[in-house]
């Protein structure tokens, strides 16, 4: 950022509460509560929200006393090089990260998109994700996407039901292209009758299949189908070992703290000739709105989350066609339509009640 003036931080967490419960692998989610920022100043603002990383105890409340313990650093006018030399990947730098480029889009009257050099937006392709439910209700949710052209499965671990599960979904959708997401609930000596029914029903992707810190035993693994790295990537000092065991590497904002070190995965998952994925930790428009920066780079979008929230912001993305919309006006627009000293104060007495519909 060219210019270093003093800025006014203010945090808020904010509850997220679900339209209805949600089961992944070992957790069973009702709400996922949020970190929203806003840096403001006389000249412009920027918002970001993190949910941070559920399975490394990386909580809203913790990602605030982070944040709080550098709060001098940053309403300095610290960048986003120094931030992310500061903080550690995880949902604290994501917060500060995107509203950084928020504010800087807002100053200089240029998108997010365009100071990221990202093409320009186009709507994307997103999965729609199924709880790790009985087979029933995996079909009637499959039905029930009916815009949707790529379904993602949540598997549990328990092979009989999770073939159960993928069946259940492609003969309820034998038009939409299937993935499977195991979040590390599977081991090498369990995992071969699930991979043969990801090949007989025509599944094209599978997700985190092992532990973290499991990672070798993708040596030893006979996939006939794309193999993608979640929870075994945080940051980019990851990227190389993964390469040759992974196909495809999953970026999430909250997990590699921010837009800054996402580009420079971006970068160097390019150098060696791997694919990549964009997700999110569910959450608003505003953690869905950079990602959708992001994945202007990416082979495979997983950007449903504001889908599940019992609300949005008032600004929100959109789903048609399967696919994913985010309009200028949601985050990152370069368009500070008021940024005097009285919009920042309007701004700032209306947050922490950050407008949900």
């Amino acid at each position: 950022m060219s210019r270093v003036t003093r800025l006014q931080l203010s945090l808020a967490i904010e509850p997220l509460p679900l339209k209805a419960p949600f089961r992944i692998a070992g957790y069973r989610f009702e709400a996922m509560p949020a970190l929203t920022a806003i840096l403001s100043a006389a000249d412009g603002y920027g918002r970001g929200e993190a949910s941070g990383v559920y399975y490394l105890n990386d909580e809203p409340e913790s990602m605030r006393a982070s944040v709080e313990s550098c709060r001098e650093a940053i309403e300095a006018g610290l960048d986003r090089a120094q931030l992310r030399a500061l903080l550690p990947p995880g949902g604290a730098r994501n917060a500060i990260d995107c509203a950084l480029w928020e504010l800087q889009a807002q100053r200089e009257r240029r998108p997010v998109w365009q100071l990221a050099q990202a093409p320009h937006p186009r709507a994307l392709i997103t999965a729609f994700t199924l709880g790790a439910e009985d087979p029933g209700v995996v079909a009637a949710g499959a039905l029930g996407h009916a815009q949707a052209r790529l379904l993602k499965l949540k598997l549990d671990g328990d092979v009989d039901a999770d073939i159960a599960r993928i069946q259940a979904a492609r003969r309820a959708r034998p038009d939409v292209d299937l993935a499977v997401d195991a979040n590390q609930a599977y081991t090498l000596e369990r995992i071969e009758p699930l991979i043969s029914a990801l090949a007989d029903q025509r599944a094209i992707l599978l997700e985190q299949p092992f532990a973290r810190g499991r990672e070798a035993d993708m040596d030893s693994l006979d996939c006939p189908i794309d193999v993608a790295a979640d929870e075994s990537l945080q940051g980019l000092d990851e990227v190389d070992a993964l390469h040759g065991r992974f196909d495809v590497l999953n970026l999430k904002l909250d997990k590699c703290g921010g837009l800054t070190e996402a580009l420079l995965i971006v970068a160097r998952a390019r150098e060696l000739g791997m694919k990549l994925m964009v997700g999110n930790m569910l959450g608003t428009s505003w953690a869905a709105a950079p990602a959708f920066v992001l994945g202007q780079f990416c082979d495979v979008v997983d950007l449903d989350g504001p889908t599940f929230l019992a609300g949005d912001r008032a600004r929100a993305v959109t789903y048609r066609d399967g696919r994913i919309h985010c309009p200028g006006d949601v985050w990152g627009g370069g368009d500070a339509a008021a940024t005097d000293a009285a919009h920042t104060a309007r701004l700032n007495a209306a947050f922490p009640a950050a407008p949900l519909r």
